[in-house]
């Protein structure tokens, strides 16, 4: 059987600031929200070469969006606020004290909270508390103990900085307060990333510039990592614990490699994956478990299918779709929770529909790139379509199907057959939404992927 993967932008967003981190809120009811980081590096204005010249000033600036199902500019701004330069950020998975709440990474190497106040469809941040994780450094990463949507007590956060340490964080259960419970020295240069591992919060694993992979127990008090890995022949840059399948790690590195990891057996990856560029972020899908999204730097984006039944034999994962509109660095990536109400989604297929007909028609069964329409923003929307012999992930829910409708009031009686095609079509999708961004192109897309399998031809 074979697959059909199809990718079709929503919306581009100029964010003014070189953007690195996009994050969609995963606390239920809050689905819509979308949050996005930026860094910006401003020169000093005298452009004296003495060395006690004013240091450049890293700016940034934090944006929230909100997602409507529409079919042009689903994406309104709804706050913007001036910040110095955001490396990372991070939604609790959990609501705390009953408010979605975000953490965020910056170039002053502080973590600070804020939450959601206000409804979902008129919603603020508002500072909560933060905390400085040393001088002289910046907080490059943060992760929350909370990834299988589990209130862990108690709540915690791990930080990783430019000085190569490593930070414990202990969060109030009120949102009030936070504080470092414990600071190590991991590696020595930059710790890119920290993560926990989300079935046992007692471990964390951290990459850094000196090419290694650690664990480490955070009960123990003589900082002895679990274990340490070179097998990325580069700085260690992204690392996620699996959500749904114990015992699985994905990491990934400026070696432009993404391996696949048994937590219990570290010396040998499941697998390992070349994808053309250097891995900045790893996001699994939430619900589609063997689906994972990495953004590839200079590659773009990519989706890789992760099947169940990985052995420890250097097997590659099968990469089902890039997403290579962006012009730059390619740094932040998330998958979204949303699902597409009923109307948006028989439109958006019928629009593919159409225009896979007028393809047809037309015999451009060799293109792979189609213009869909032009959009009131000045920006294009396209149909990219792969082919795969791989599976995805199983379907996560059944799609909905759309109702038998009788005459309109004008008499008119809607094309049956036209809905027969849509309700085949949404019936045999899977459709996710993803938000990616880039660097110096400072650009966030908004883009739907949806893969649909087909039987082979006889």
């Amino acid at each position: 059987m074979a697959f059909k993967c199809k990718v079709q932008t929503l919306q581009v967003v100029d964010t003014e600031y070189s953007a690195d981190a996009v994050e969609w809120c995963p606390v239920e009811g809050w689905h819509n929200i979308l949050a996005c980081g930026t860094y910006q590096l401003k020169k000093p204005e005298s452009e004296s070469r003495r060395e006690d010249s004013e240091p450049p000033v890293r700016l940034g600036r934090l944006y929230l969006y909100s997602f409507e199902d529409q079919m042009f500019t689903p994406l309104t701004e709804i706050q913007r606020l001036e910040t110095v330069a955001i490396l990372d950020l991070k939604w609790c998975h959990v609501p705390i004290a009953g408010r979605p709440v975000l953490g965020i990474a910056n170039a002053q190497g502080v973590v600070k909270l804020a939450h959601l106040m206000g409804s979902e469809k008129s919603c603020r941040l508002q500072p909560l508390c933060s905390v400085d994780l040393g001088e002289d450094c910046l907080a490059l990463s943060l992760d929350w103990s909370t990834g299988r949507e589990q209130c862990s007590h108690p709540l915690g956060l791990v930080s990783s900085d430019s000085k190569g340490r490593l930070s414990l964080l202990s969060v109030d259960e009120s949102g009030a307060s936070v504080r470092v419970l414990d600071q190590w020295k991991g590696h020595d240069f930059e710790a890119w990333v920290a993560a926990f591992d989300y079935w046992n919060t007692r471990v964390v694993y951290s990459g850094g510039d000196d090419c290694k992979l650690q664990g480490w127990d955070t009960r123990s008090s003589t900082r002895t990592p679990l274990f340490t890995s070179e097998r990325h022949s580069m700085g260690v840059c992204s690392i996620q614990s699996h959500p749904l399948r114990e015992n699985l790690l994905a990491t990934g590195s400026y070696d432009e490699h993404v391996l696949l990891w048994d937590t219990r057996k570290m010396k040998q990856p499941l697998a390992d994956t070349h994808v053309q560029g250097g891995v900045w972020r790893l996001k699994w899908h939430p619900s589609q478990e063997q689906l994972l999204l990495a953004a590839c730097m200079h590659n773009g984006f990519a989706i890789l299918h992760c099947p169940n039944d990985l052995e420890e034999n250097q097997e590659k994962c099968t990469i089902l779709s890039s997403y290579a509109l962006h012009n730059s660095l390619a740094y932040g990536a998330d998958w979204s929770r949303l699902l597409l109400n009923d109307s948006l989604e028989a439109s958006m297929a019928m629009m593919t529909i159409q225009e896979d007909q007028r393809a047809s028609r037309g015999d451009l069964k060799g293109q792979n790139l189609k213009i869909i329409y032009e959009s009131p923003t000045a920006t294009f929307d396209v149909l990219l379509e792969e082919e795969d012999d791989h599976p995805p992930a199983s379907p996560s829910r059944a799609e909905g199907t759309l109702a038998p409708q009788g005459p309109s009031d004008d008499g008119r009686v809607p094309d049956t057959k036209a809905d027969g095609d849509v309700q085949a079509a949404r019936g045999q999708r899977e459709t996710s939404v993803l938000a990616t961004c880039s660097f110096y192109d400072n650009v966030l897309h908004v883009w739907k992927w949806e893969v649909s399998r087909s039987a082979p031809l006889a």
